[in-house]
């Protein structure tokens, strides 16, 4: 990939359990990625935050490589039960994973 022609930035979140076949995935396609370490607000679950620069042709590529990557689970939350005398948790079917893509124009790139 030719890094001085870069028009857009990417920003995936993916699952920490993902995030390793993630990056083989970008770096099998000479696609550079910076990983940052986050974590997500609501499950307070450990995540990964993916920053990639792309030229124009090479954005459904990417999308279409993560998506293979980037499973949906199902993962069992418990709460407890309002009103129980005890504390016993009930729990709850949540599906997790997969990725969040955010892709914005690039203006300027500039490598030195």
């Amino acid at each position: 990939m030719n890094r001085t022609n870069i028009h857009r930035l990417m920003m995936a979140v993916v699952q920490d359990q993902d995030l390793d076949l993630a990056l083989r995935t970008l770096k099998e396609m000479n696609v550079p990625a910076i990983h940052l370490v986050s974590s997500g607000g609501f499950l307070g679950r450990r995540n990964a935050t993916l920053v990639v620069g792309l030229p124009d042709d090479m954005e459904a590529k990417v999308i279409q490589s993560l998506s293979g990557c980037c499973q949906q689970r199902v993962e069992y939350l418990a709460i407890p039960l309002e009103g129980s005398p005890l504390p016993l948790p009930s729990p709850i079917p949540i599906t997790v994973g997969g990725a969040t893509i955010f892709t914005f124009p690039v203006d300027r790139f500039e490598e030195f």
